[in-house]
């Protein structure tokens, strides 16, 4: 049996205490905010602001606290000074080998009418184009458990007055990570991502990643310059690799690598990882990582692969917190619901990396009840224990935001009564 009342507790004192991690500079109000949002989140397992607010258990209407967090997430200003606040918490659980993996998805709204700056996207579930918001994420994988953790995100719209493209968008995404990481980590990207203003600025910032190549891209190979398409298909697969695949099917592939530069940077010398065994079309990888081990395909492999996991993370926070079904309007708000979230499963990817370290955390995903046991993304049984401990809860967060104040001595009260002057000095 669970002591459901310490746990609840101590699970508030860690809400408590991240929230002022990332809060620092900002003002009571907003440390107000930032700690009741996170953990009306985690309490209502949502982001309607009626689910967060029933958790918060406030002895006023509910309507009045509805409408206080939507004028505060309406005027809230502060989403850099949190992320920036977040950072140190990221540098803790990464290092210098972490990979950063960089991946578009999209926010469907398509029955939304009064939300603000809608534009067309293109919804990743149904591959047809809808209303909504495009949604840029960069998460790195932790340096223990190798699970997501979010380190930038940005909700934007093309129709924004001043939106200038979703290169830019990008290239701010990475300005962050230049600023924080430098040139550590390895910078994963899929296809969407295989142009040259983004190898111009890797090679610039002389910082490692991986990009997956399109098909319709020209290398030059010892001074010609060739189809990458028609060039790989030359290597047949020099090094076997083994691993299970999304759905849990055994893959197997083979590898090879030559070294080849680009057209934009011919004296830049590159190394291409060609992947046999995703189609009849391989996977083409170009990357700056240099290594005079022959085992560098395989590496390269890996790490592109471990890219799958931001799949998870998006799947987990749409899933889990229903991010897409969100009901504030005005887009300020949208980003800040949005920073909030993000820095809440922050939060859940620090307890993730102490799971077989901390008791808390043990007994947490021990609360969840899972029928198969712990997953790998731990994720899930992470929220819904944390569901299942604070839902018992008869009382929110108020003693942790508001001192109780201590009433006057009985004593003092019976000398002032007896008109006793300096009664304090009698008693002891």
């Amino acid at each position: 049996m669970f002591n459901y009342n310490k746990l609840s507790y101590q699970l508030k004192r860690e809400i408590k205490k991240f929230s002022k991690k990332v809060t620092i500079g900002l003002s009571k109000p907003k440390y107000k905010l930032v700690f009741q949002m996170f953990y009306g989140m985690l309490e209502s397992q949502s982001t309607h602001l009626s689910n967060i607010v029933r958790a918060l258990k406030e002895e006023i209407t509910l309507k009045k606290t509805i409408d206080r967090l939507s004028r505060n997430l309406n005027c809230f200003t502060e989403n850099n000074i949190m992320t920036e606040n977040y950072m140190d918490v990221v540098k803790k659980n990464t290092n210098a080998l972490s990979v950063l993996i960089v991946d578009h998805s999209d926010v469907s709204k398509p029955c939304s009418e009064m939300l603000d700056s809608l534009c067309k996207v293109r919804d990743g579930s149904t591959g047809k184009y809808t209303k909504g918001y495009h949604l840029l994420e960069i998460t790195a994988l932790t340096k223990q458990e190798k699970m997501p953790m979010p380190v930038y995100s940005r909700i934007y719209s093309s129709s924004e007055q001043d939106f200038v493209s979703q290169d830019e968008e990008v290239l701010n995404g990475l300005r962050h990570l230049s600023k924080h990481f430098g040139d550590k980590g390895i910078r994963t990207m899929d296809r969407g991502y295989d142009a040259n203003v983004y190898y111009k600025y890797y090679i610039k910032k002389n910082e490692k990643f991986i990009i997956r190549a399109t098909k319709n891209r020209n290398v030059i190979y010892k001074g010609k310059t060739i189809n990458i398409l028609k060039f790989a298909n030359k290597f047949k697969g020099k090094y076997s690799l083994k691993f299970k695949g999304k759905n849990g099917e055994k893959i197997y592939c083979k590898t090879s690598y030559a070294p080849i530069s680009l057209p934009l940077a011919p004296n830049k010398e590159l190394t291409l990882v060609v992947v046999h065994g995703f189609g009849k079309i391989p996977m083409m990888l170009i990357t700056n990582v240099k290594s005079t081990d022959s085992r560098l395909p395989i590496v390269i492999t890996k790490v592109y692969l471990m890219r799958w996991r931001i799949e998870e993370y998006y799947r987990f926070k749409k899933q889990q917190f229903g991010f897409e079904d969100f009901r504030v309007q005005s887009l300020n708000s949208i980003r800040a619901l949005n920073t909030l979230l993000t820095i809440l499963i922050g939060l859940l990817s620090t307890f993730a990396e102490k799971q077989n370290t901390n008791l808390l955390v043990f007994e947490i995903i021990e609360c969840s009840k899972r029928i198969y046991g712990k997953s790998k993304f731990v994720y899930y049984a992470l929220g819904d224990g944390i569901f299942n401990i604070l839902k018992k809860t008869r009382e929110g967060i108020s003693a942790f935001l508001y001192l109780k104040k201590i009433p006057p001595s009985q004593q003092v009260t019976v000398f002032k009564a007896c008109g006793i002057k300096d009664c304090i000095q009698y008693v002891y």
